[in-house]
């Protein structure tokens, strides 16, 4: 029998996609929203692809603070625009 692979819905074109594609985005029990590399982090999670333009648009459409139910700091908008470029360039 195949392995399923995880599928997860991307905040910005709403595509679902394998997990590994994606960037996890986590919201601790604390409340703290941060970028997770690991896919580990407890919490809630969310996630986004690795282009820019579903960057762009889960921040206008503001989705990642609706999934969340808390406000999006520009630090954690940033690092997820530095983690697409550096993928960008493994590519």
């Amino acid at each position: 029998m195949p392995k399923k692979i995880p599928l997860r819905m991307c905040t910005g074109c709403r595509e679902h996609k394998p997990k590994k594609e994606l960037i996890r985005v986590v919201r601790s029990p604390e409340g703290e929203v941060s970028v997770d590399l690991t896919g580990r982090k407890p919490g809630r999670g969310a996630y986004i692809c690795r282009k820019e333009e579903c960057l762009r648009k889960a921040q206008k459409s503001k989705q990642l603070e609706r999934v969340f139910e808390a406000s999006m700091t520009q630090e954690v908008y940033d690092r997820l625009a530095q983690e697409i470029r550096e993928s960008d360039i493994d590519e």
